[in-house]
This record gives C-alpha cells, structure tokens and sequence, in this order.
C-alpha cells in the first residue's frame, strides 16, 4: 500500500481557445453590422410643374426672408410683429375674403416666421392660402 501523498497540481486556464472564440465573435459582429451615420437630415423640396393659371384672382404675395423680415406685394413691412403683418395683409387684400395669399419664404427662413405669415393672414380673414416652389428647372442654393 502506498499512503503517499501525490502532490495535487493545480487546475490551468487555457485562455487561447477562449481567445480564439472571442475574435470569431468580433469578426462576425464587423462583418454583419452596417455602420450609418444620420449626422444632418437632408429634405428635398417639392418643385412645382404645372400649367400657369390663365385668370387670376386677387392674391397677396408675402415674402419671407431669411432673417425674418416680411414684404407684402414687394412691400418691405416695417417691424415683425404679428399685428402689423396683419394690418399689411388686411390693406393689401382691400377686404376682399376671397383673397389668395401666396407665401414665399427663404430655404433658410425659420419655421416661426412662416407660422407667424399663417396666424395673420387668419386674423386678417384670408382663408385661401399657398406656398410658392421652385420650378423644375431651377437648381436649389
């Protein structure tokens, strides 16, 4: 009988198979994963291709600029309050109700300022409203 104590050896971690499995993982994630990067959203405009109106009714063109100042008929507004913008709208529309109120603002005109064009053409009573767009032909700035 041999009552020897064998001297126990300690378990090893093998690592290189867990390595291994690690860079097949990492291979399959890099070669199944599509990388896109959403830094800007792009919006393309609407362009306009229809025939031109033969008769047209009374209208009121509102432009609006890039800074936000208005002109109505080609008529710089003095300030960019709600209530002279209005008043410009209700001269220009010699209270006629029937009135079409073209708005034509900047690319890069705040959305405010075009909401603003919205809110008094309602308080002036025009009810008949539209957007001015490119032609087709026209490249955008």
């Amino acid at each position: 009988m041999n009552f020897k104590r064998r001297k126990l050896e300690e378990p090893e971690i093998n690592l290189i198979p867990f390595i291994d499995v690690l860079l097949v993982v990492l291979i399959f994630l890099m070669l199944s994963t599509t990388y896109s990067r959403f830094t800007e959203l792009q919006i393309n405009l609407p362009a306009a291709d229809a025939e031109k109106l033969r008769e047209r009714p009374a209208e009121v063109l509102v432009a609006v600029a890039a800074d936000g100042r208005y002109a109505v008929n080609k008529k710089p507004v003095d300030g960019r309050s709600i209530e002279l913008l209005t008043a410009e709208l209700v001269a220009a529309s010699g209270g006629r109700s029937d009135t079409v109120v073209i708005i034509s603002a900047d690319a890069t005109a705040a959305h405010q300022a075009v909401v603003n064009v919205l809110d008094a053409a309602r308080r002036a009573g025009l009810a008949r409203l539209t957007f001015a767009a490119q032609s087709g032909g026209a490249a955008p700035r």
